[in-house]
């Protein structure tokens, strides 16, 4: 009488470590997409006429008191030239996040330390208001 026993049930354990895998991949995926870009949360100017661009290379935070900062680093603009012309300033875009509060003179005297060095793609950060 064979087909009176009762057989012992299996658990597959590799299928569980393919779903594992997956759901691991996913997460770090996911979680590498949420991680913000360089630069620090400022207080922007409005735009109505915003656009998204492209990820830049270099991104400028420009602050009320006008100093400014690369990667949690202050700058002078002495140093911010020749930090951009020893990096291939034809192909280097920069973003200035600038403080809605900052100078325009401090503002201008970035742009023109910028295109000193050789940057041509200059572009300013914004916030949509739409």
């Amino acid at each position: 009488m064979q087909y009176l026993q009762a057989k012992k049930g299996r658990v597959e354990i590799i299928p569980m470590i393919d779903i594992m895998l997956f759901l691991l991949i996913f997460f770090i995926m996911v979680t590498i997409h949420m991680i913000p870009d360089k630069g620090l949360p400022a207080n922007m100017p409005g735009s109505s006429t915003a656009q998204t661009l492209p990820k830049p290379k270099v991104v400028l935070n420009l602050y009320a008191d006008g100093h400014v900062e690369m990667e949690n680093h202050p700058l002078s603009l002495t140093e911010l030239e020749a930090y951009l012309r020893a990096h291939d300033p034809e192909q280097t875009q920069v973003t200035i996040a600038a403080d809605k509060t900052a100078d325009i003179q401090a503002l201008v005297k970035v742009m023109d330390a910028c295109r000193s060095a050789g940057v041509s793609a200059i572009g300013l950060a914004a916030k949509n208001t739409q």
